[in-house]
């Protein structure tokens, strides 16, 4: 299996889980629309709804890690960062990966296992009415840590690649903003297709033209 191979099938499994999970607002949404409607509208509030609400945002937030990672969406200081040559970026990077991050979520993941071993262990449950376990809720933790370590790993082969090579490997494309753009075009009753054409074209010059400028950075 060659490097190209390896690093987009970390990226697919981080983007499949993220893009799984992500639904997880929607119910988060209905959650929140139906308790404000029983609060408030037939004053019958329930008592489980903030517990369940916590947790479903916090299982959102920490299968999204990966996915984050894997497309680039961490925030760095880009004002040093973007100005630097690949191979530089890439040590900086691979530095940074062994010593903050390899520690840091291998410590997560392992912390995570223990809590949530204890609170199986005592089938532990939300303070309220009606309690929820909460053992399941932990369980996520050591799941996210384990699959932010694996496209970690990811990370650092990409750098080891780019510091051999000067050149950063292309990621697994996700959609875009060029891709919504080109949809909602291709479905807009209001334009001819030439015009739906020719705003396409120039939507994916401009994409282009950006992404060159940012790869000769």
């Amino acid at each position: 299996m060659g490097i190209q191979k390896i690093l987009h099938t970390a990226e697919g499994i981080s983007t499949w889980v993220g893009k799984a999970f992500a639904w997880l607002i929607v119910a988060l949404m209905l959650l929140v629309v139906a308790e404000v409607f029983k609060r408030y509208a037939l004053n019958m509030p329930t008592a489980w709804v903030f517990d369940a609400s916590n947790m479903l945002y916090g299982t959102l937030f920490m299968m999204g890690g990966a996915y984050a990672l894997a497309h680039d969406g961490h925030v760095r200081g880009d004002f040093l960062y973007g100005s630097m040559k690949p191979r530089t970026q890439a040590a900086l990077d691979l530095v940074l990966y062994i010593a903050f991050f390899l520690p840091g979520v291998a410590a997560l993941t392992w912390s995570g296992w223990t809590y949530f071993g204890d609170s199986l262990r005592i089938h532990e449950t939300t303070f309220n009415a009606t309690p929820l376990p909460v053992y399941p809720f932990k369980a996520i933790i050591p799941i996210a840590g384990a699959l932010v370590l694996m496209q970690g790993l990811s990370e650092m082969l990409r750098c080891i690649v780019c510091l051999r090579t000067g050149a950063w490997t292309e990621r697994l494309r996700d959609a875009e903003e060029i891709d919504v753009v080109e949809q909602q075009l291709a479905g807009s009753t209001y334009v001819d297709d030439e015009a739906r054409r020719e705003a396409i074209a120039r939507a994916k010059s401009i994409d282009e033209a950006a992404r060159q400028r940012m790869e000769q950075e």
